[in-house]
């Protein structure tokens, strides 16, 4: 082993360490959550007015990404530097909003301090603190173990393990507000309505799909008359009943594949080729829907019917990558 890649081997040993050390204080307060976390979420769940979230340091910076995921999954929230709180800006709170506390320590003056004002005030507070016997869990009204026995730092000082456990509580907790007011995905995309995101969460089938005098093919037909429409469209033609209703498809490839084996193929009736239950999707979908389940069946098209199993389009992998869905 050359001096170079022994350098390599340390990096990227000591990197799988500290991903270990972080992924093994996450399992830790996995086994530490108990009715405390379910409190603070019924709590926030109850809030009539916003989540107002506060830390200083690497914990300031954990709340505000929380605030954000709060704001983002249907709990209006905001962030609160304890400073600035402290200094002004604490018009902002109200009786009707909970107050989240992300704190190694537990015993920043400031934190302290904004804590107590809240209490006078009658806000609910939620401490997320690595030391649960800190004069910040024993003020909040409910307090979560985000207690860590070691950073990853090497040294011990740098905020990791405890930045990263601290942020996996938030996001647990924003996550079964999630879940426990119904949000949806239509919520989502109406907060989340720009870039390939939006996209993905506003786009149907509807949008993308080509329905125009898209070429059909009767199920009584010979594979003559498929070879035609195969060309025009992209090598998927949906095969129908006197109904209009898809029963199957033909694709480029059934046809290379028949061509393989029989000399008549252009006889051969179209029955005997398409797949009969072909998985078909409808102008409602999410495209992004729609594209992952081409993805997953290794289709490039999926015929597209309306209430009746009546053929109204194709949608097309290809279309659905230029849209940027894919």
């Amino acid at each position: 082993m050359t001096e170079l890649t022994k350098v390599a081997a340390g990096l990227i040993e000591e990197g799988r360490r500290v991903l270990r050390a972080e992924a093994g204080a996450i399992h830790a307060i996995v086994d530490r959550l108990d009715g405390r976390f379910a409190k603070a979420a019924t709590m926030l769940r109850a809030a009539q007015g916003r989540v107002i979230v506060t830390g200083v340091g690497k914990s300031g910076i954990i709340a505000r990404k929380l605030a954000s995921t709060f704001t983002s999954t249907g709990t209006p929230a905001t962030f609160l530097h304890p400073v600035d709180g402290l200094h002004g800006d604490l018009g902002i709170v109200t009786s009707e909003d909970v107050g989240v506390f992300v704190s190694r320590s537990g015993a920043s003056a400031e934190l302290a301090e904004l804590m107590e004002y809240m209490r006078r005030l009658g806000v609910p507070t939620i401490a997320l603190v690595g030391r649960m016997d800190s004069s910040l869990a024993t003020q909040a009204t409910v307090a979560l173990d985000c207690a860590v026995s070691e950073e990853a730092c090497p040294l011990d000082l740098a905020p990791t393990s405890s930045t990263t456990a601290a942020l996996a509580m938030g996001d647990a907790l924003a996550m079964v507000l999630l879940q426990a007011k119904g949000f949806r995905a239509e919520d989502f995309a109406r907060l989340h309505p720009g870039g390939a995101l939006g996209r993905r969460l506003t786009l149907r089938v509807a949008d993308l799909m080509v329905s125009k005098d898209y070429p059909e093919v009767m199920d009584d037909a010979v594979m003559r008359e498929c070879i035609g429409p195969l060309a025009h469209m992209r090598g998927t033609v949906p095969i129908v009943d006197r109904g209009r209703r898809v029963v199957g498809v033909v694709t480029a490839g059934d046809l290379t594949r028949l061509m393989e084996r029989r000399d008549d193929f252009l006889d051969v009736p179209v029955r005997e080729v398409m797949s009969k239950k072909p998985k078909v999707t409808t102008p409602e979908t999410l495209a992004g829907a729609a594209a992952h389940e081409m993805e997953v069946r290794g289709v490039m098209a999926l015929p597209v019917i309306g209430d009746g199993g009546e053929l109204a389009g194709v949608v097309h992998l290809h279309d659905l990558l230029r849209a940027g869905i894919a």
